[in-house]
């Protein structure tokens, strides 16, 4: 058991040091995910307002989140502005096309593994602090070891000495991706912004033109 406790403890540092590369190509996952995502909801906006009487273009450098919000507002001045039926019957009738490219909204999973890889953060230093106690177990559990004597306090020194390069590892790895989700954060809460936005927006065209757009249109006796 002392052996086994022994190995663990040495490994340690290097199955931190793993997984924290996992966690790094998660968080490199997620933000590749996130970019097509919005690339997705961009261009079905485009498409869903193009021709429009006053359809924003934003430059080519703004960010897409910036150009998502500009096409949601063309939107909802076209459903404001009653004296405008051609182009309120233009997005009754590309309802239909974008309703057959609502993947990008279905946001849950993305979410569910954003928030497992945020929350185990926290993991890391507890990661390395136990390290370092298996380290301190595995000399208490030696073979022929008196607990009491000082060559036992030697060994639980230097093997304590070895395994506290776990609680740095730990810790290191922590600060290190905290570091690297402060900077993906806002993107990401931009991009559930964005989703909630489009859904109301879309329920609101639903809901005010599929009922006065066809009354606009019929024919007069």
């Amino acid at each position: 058991m002392g052996e086994l406790l022994h190995q663990v403890s040495t490994l340690s540092t290097l199955i931190i040091s793993v997984i924290c590369a996992v966690h790094l190509f998660v968080f490199f996952v997620l933000w590749i995910w996130s970019g097509r995502d919005l690339r997705g909801i961009a261009s079905a906006l485009f498409d869903f307002t193009r021709g429009l009487k006053h359809q924003s273009v934003l430059d080519t450098t703004a960010h897409l989140s910036d150009q998502i919000d500009a096409f949601l507002a063309d939107v909802n001045e076209t459903l404001d502005g009653q004296d405008r039926p051609s182009d309120r019957r233009a997005l009754l009738d590309r309802m239909r096309v974008l309703d057959e490219k609502r993947r990008y909204l279905n946001s849950m999973f993305f979410e569910t593994v954003y928030n497992m890889a945020r929350t185990m953060i926290e993991a890391y230093p507890l990661m390395g602090v136990l390290g370092t106690i298996l380290a301190i177990g595995a000399a208490l559990q030696s073979k022929g070891i008196d607990p009491a004597s000082t060559s036992t306090v030697g060994l639980i020194l230097g093997r304590f000495g070895d395994a506290i390069w776990s609680t740095a590892a730990g810790l290191l790895a922590a600060m290190l991706l905290m570091f690297i989700n402060s900077c993906l954060e806002t993107s990401f809460g931009r991009l559930a912004e964005n989703r909630r936005h489009v859904r109301e927006t879309v329920a609101r065209v639903k809901r005010e033109l599929s009922l006065s757009v066809p009354q606009q249109q019929e024919p007069s006796a």
